[in-house]
């Protein structure tokens, strides 16, 4: 009996498991068929999407390949530029280079001192030439003691600004040049010493008012850093021992702009000049007007003169007009003619 209901049981259960089989493969296939239906869908949406996403990568890809070609071509252009620019800068490089050798060779011919100071006359000579009028300064003027100052700027009438270029250098390199303090302070001494020994050289030599300069002299410094040194430098009281001795140190540019004080001076100059030749020009007219003045009125009292004496010669030719008459009109000549011989003498005189 148990083995029967037990076979009963298992008979069951096992058509139990095939119906539950039945019913999950169903629903596995209608869930397939559902599931294969999304997929489709998703499929045919991923397709169109892809599609779009391939046009827009395409269309974005033939752009870049315009602008990657660009780029390539200015690339290309740019480098060839830069090239060019290259050899461009090798010639200047070049150029640059034979500039320096020329500048060696020239610190080379300019070392003796009589060459610097020749240069730094031919570097004043250009500067006031360029600034001031031909016969407003004369180069290697020559005192009557014979000493002969660089260049004299003629500010008037027998006044002369005396200036001079040759300042001593060597001892300013060796400063400059120094490595240790010791070296330097060997060569500043040195430099106060060649600075003090030319400006005393100025004073007594240059700055002749006897002769017409004035009461001071220029020294003029051809280089700004050696007026810098002067001015600001560690070297001590330099200038103000110059300003002392009357010698003022200038640089190029500090000259130049005493050049043009200068300048505004000689043009004032030249307009009091010319307001004197006016003021003279005018002075003559007035005594040129007066003595026209003393001939017109001369010339009016002549006037005068004649037309009285035409006026009386006129009234005396009237009464011999009206004897006439008369003499014509009483066939009698006598006593008219005694008459008229007065008054033709008196029309003659007239």
């Amino acid at each position: 009996m148990l083995i029967g209901l037990f076979i009963v049981l298992v008979v069951l259960l096992a058509v139990g498991a095939v119906v539950a089989w039945r019913a999950l493969a169903a629903a596995q296939s209608a869930d397939r068929r559902l599931l294969d239906q999304r997929l489709g869908g998703i499929e045919g949406q991923l397709e169109q999407r892809l599609s779009g996403l391939e046009e827009k990568v395409d269309r974005r890809l033939e752009g870049l390949d315009g602008r990657l070609l660009q780029s390539q071509r200015s690339a290309g252009q740019t480098a060839t530029e830069i090239v060019d620019r290259l050899g461009k800068l090798d010639g200047t490089a070049a150029q640059m280079l034979q500039q320096a050798a020329n500048l060696s060779r020239l610190e080379q011919a300019l070392r003796p001192p009589k060459a610097r100071g020749g240069f730094g006359e031919i570097l004043l000579g250009k500067l006031l030439a360029d600034t001031l009028p031909a016969d407003a300064y004369q180069l290697q003027f020559t005192f009557k003691s014979g000493e002969r100052v660089d260049a004299v700027i003629k500010t008037g009438p027998e006044r002369l600004l005396s200036v001079d270029s040759k300042f001593p250098l060597d001892n300013f390199e060796r400063l400059v040049g120094s490595e240790d303090d010791s070296e330097r302070v060997l060569h500043e001494r040195a430099f106060v010493r060649d600075v003090k020994g030319h400006v005393d050289a100025i004073a007594t030599k240059y700055v002749r008012p006897a002769e017409g300069t004035f009461d001071f002299a220029f020294m003029y410094l051809p280089s700004e850093s050696v007026y810098y040194e002067l001015v600001n430098g560690r070297t001590g009281s330099l200038y103000a021992y110059a300003l002392g001795k009357r010698v003022f140190p200038v640089s190029p540019s500090t000259f130049h702009a005493f050049m043009l004080v200068i300048v505004m001076g000689l043009r004032g100059m030249q307009i009091e000049q010319h307001a004197q030749e006016v003021m003279s020009y005018c002075a003559q007219l007035a005594k040129d007007f007066e003595r026209f003045r003393d001939d017109f009125e001369t010339i009016g009292t002549h006037i005068g003169h004649a037309q009285k004496k035409y006026g009386e010669a006129d009234r005396r030719l009237g009464k011999f007009e009206t004897q006439l008459e008369r003499a014509a009109e009483w066939d009698a000549l006598p006593e008219p003619a005694a008459e008229s011989e007065p008054t033709v003498r008196a029309i003659e005189a007239a």
